[in-house]
């Protein structure tokens, strides 16, 4: 398995106005982020808006995502829900067909299980699956908090190596980083908070900024991971306001308006998310100059 670490990006899912699949779309931004610097891929995550997806749109978006990368990076696919025999049958079959380094499997939404559910559930993925298993805990969209006992428990598993801790708390990221083996992957999923989690003990990120700014955003993580603390925050500044900016009314609506503006995809998303208005695009915009 190819290395993990850094600066991983959540791939958003670029849309034509006829809301199919922009490919052309989807290369560039796939070839802008590994010339950018970052450090490995994550397609159909949250940001990809994978939900209103179909089946055939996903074998499509993996497709293409290959065959760009051209196994320059790792490649982590999103592939997760509130089924886990489903899900469990599903990483299998993304496993031989598209051979990524790993999975992202987020907490099962809706259901709201305890602890005891989510500690079987992943049980029961990390023995289906082929290929290692990241957990993602996102709780602010799944509506269940993984918590750090849970996630103790669970790196016994061989085949769970690592967490996307995205609870928004920093105490959390620090029980994790206090507790969990030196090897366990701790990966930041909120990009304001990268910083001060890879100061907390934490060894990358899976970034949405990262889509538009993925030099500066590589170079902050980069920095840190080096213990330049003050080139770090130079960059983190640069990009703090703008990254609040993205997520003031949903992700990926905020991005979406960045790389629009910039001529790389079309505004467009599938519903139930819209575009960001129009006072939040122009404050996207003006925030954005400059990064790269």
């Amino acid at each position: 398995m190819k290395k993990i670490k850094g600066t991983g990006v959540a791939i958003i899912t670029p849309f034509q106005q006829d809301q199919s699949l922009d490919l052309i779309a989807l290369s560039k931004i796939v070839e802008g982020v590994i010339a950018g610097g970052v450090d490995f891929l994550v397609p159909l995550g949250t940001t990809g808006e994978t939900a209103t997806l179909q089946e055939s749109e996903l074998e499509t978006i993996l497709q293409t995502v290959t065959e760009v990368n051209a196994k320059r990076l790792p490649v982590v696919i999103g592939c997760g829900g509130n089924d886990t025999t489903q899900v469990g049958n599903k990483l299998k079959a993304f496993s031989q067909r598209w051979n990524p380094d790993a999975f992202l499997s987020v907490t099962p939404y809706y259901n709201k299980p305890s602890q005891e559910g989510l500690y079987k559930h992943y049980m029961l993925l990390a023995d289906a699956s082929p290929v290692p298993i990241i957990l993602y805990n996102v709780p602010g969209r799944t509506g269940v908090n993984l918590l750090p006992a849970t996630v103790i428990r669970l790196t016994e598993h061989a085949n769970i190596i690592g967490i996307k801790e995205a609870s928004g708390s920093i105490e959390q990221g620090m029980e994790l980083a206090a507790q969990c083996p030196d090897d366990f992957l701790l990966l930041s999923g909120d990009d304001t908070l990268a910083l001060a989690h890879i100061a907390s003990g934490f060894s990358g990120v899976i970034s949405v900024a990262a889509n538009g700014a993925p030099g500066h955003f590589s170079k902050m993580i980069q920095a840190a991971l080096n213990s330049d603390f003050s080139t770090a925050r130079k960059f983190h500044y640069e990009l703090f306001l703008w990254m609040q900016l993205l997520f003031k009314e949903g992700n990926p609506a905020g991005i979406k308006a960045h790389l629009a503006n910039k001529g790389i995809i079309r505004p467009v998303l599938r519903l139930p998310l819209v575009p960001v208005s129009k006072a939040l695009e122009d404050a996207i915009v003006e925030k954005g100059k400059g990064l790269s």
